[in-house]
């Protein structure tokens, strides 16, 4: 079997591969990209694992006149920019002690020893530069059958690194089989390991559960993270139920993923703070959920935030409140987005100043709303 794809046949890519293998070493494409392509999903970043050590990657890369950075070099990665574009190359590793995420790593030959240092059988596949497939411990029957599966021990590669819980229910949402369900074996060892997410730094959930919540379909995942007891674990005072209805609703308007909205469905306490939000990402999870709690019409939804936000909050609404969609709200959305207000505080002044000019400016802009933004400035004025 042979994966293929522009990213493979690349000459920027082709020619990291042939500083490795002209050198007399190895070169493996492996992980996110092998899994993608023969997904047929799209390919992000291109990882090559190799038997060559570090500093005979930063030499090679010199000779062969591409640019060698050593964004890891601790941990056997540097980074070779070819025709200004970044390949990662990482040294075969294996694990000589682990202590959560950080671990004692020596440096490799052996490309299963290699293999078994990672998390699952669907990310422990590799490819020659040529593109045939190197499946060191039975990943292609699991990549296959869409099945997410941990390396060897669920419990032992869970305790190398917590936020591989996580990283379980997430891979399930993008490439696992809905209909199969997740792993028995790695359900009961992320419920058996709840605890040890608490001690994970909340920028790395926080990362984990923005790209969980961005898949297509999540809902079964968070379902699933929920019965484990991994959500409340994560989110305390969350409920996926908002989750499932708001998914259905976003396909019934092709509505695309959005994390923060989906975010707002879960639910939960102190959300912002344990997910290390940003502070325009916590204004928006502030803004939508407020919003849906109140009885503000599309329309005004629309002229007060925009359509986007909008149609986020009306689809919020209905999921929470397992209501509906209509599509008149769509149009109402539309309409209050366009609207502008036609009365300036200038158009008031010097007749009103101070509190009594806002006051009064609010009192007619809520008359031209009521009116479906129908009133001219002459008619307010």
């Amino acid at each position: 079997m042979k994966v293929s794809g522009a990213w493979i046949e690349s000459r920027a890519t082709q020619a990291v591969c042939a500083m490795l293998t002209e050198g007399g070493y190895q070169a493996f494409f492996v992980g996110g990209c092998v899994r993608n392509a023969l997904l047929g999903m799209p390919v992000g970043d291109v990882d090559i694992a190799t038997d060559a050590r570090p500093d005979v990657v930063m030499k090679l890369a010199t000779a062969a006149g591409l640019k060698p950075v050593p964004t890891g070099i601790e941990h056997g990665t540097i980074t070779v920019v070819s025709s200004h574009i970044g390949h990662e190359v990482t040294t075969f590793r294996e694990d000589v002690q682990t202590f959560g995420r950080h671990a004692v790593v020596a440096f490799g030959t052996d490309i299963g020893t290699d293999a078994r240092r990672r998390d699952f059988t669907m990310n422990a596949l590799y490819a020659r530069p040529d593109g045939s497939v190197v499946d060191p411990l039975g990943g292609l029957e699991d990549l296959r059958a869409r099945r997410v599966r941990f390396i060897e021990d669920a419990e032992q590669r869970i305790r190398e690194d917590y936020l591989r819980i996580l990283r379980f229910f997430r891979f399930h949402a993008w490439y696992g089989d809905p209909e199969g369900g997740l792993d028995a074996e790695g359900l009961a060892a992320a419920a058996g390991n709840v605890d040890g997410l608490a001690r994970l730094s909340r920028e790395r959930v926080g990362a984990e559960m923005r790209k969980l919540l961005a898949a297509p379909d999540p809902a079964p995942s968070v379902a699933a993270m929920q019965a484990a007891g991994v959500l409340h674990g994560v989110l305390p005072g969350s409920d996926a139920r908002g989750l499932t209805l708001l998914v259905h609703l976003e396909s019934e308007t092709n509505t695309a993923p959005d994390a923060i909205l989906r975010l707002a469905a879960l639910g939960g306490d102190a959300v912002a703070e344990r997910l290390r939000l940003s502070r325009a990402e916590a204004r928006r999870l502030d803004l939508l959920r407020a919003a849906a709690a109140e009885t503000t019409q599309a329309a005004e939804l629309g002229y007060r935030h925009g359509a986007e936000d909008g149609r986020a909050v009306l689809l919020l609404r209905a999921a929470l409140l397992e209501m509906p969609w209509r599509a008149r709200d769509a149009e109402d959305l539309a309409q209050g987005a366009e609207a502008r207000f036609p009365v300036t505080a200038a158009d008031l002044m010097p007749e009103y100043s101070g509190q009594e000019l806002g006051a009064r400016l609010q009192e007619l802009e809520q008359a031209w709303i009521a009116s479906g933004f129908t009133l001219t400035r002459d008619d307010l004025l």
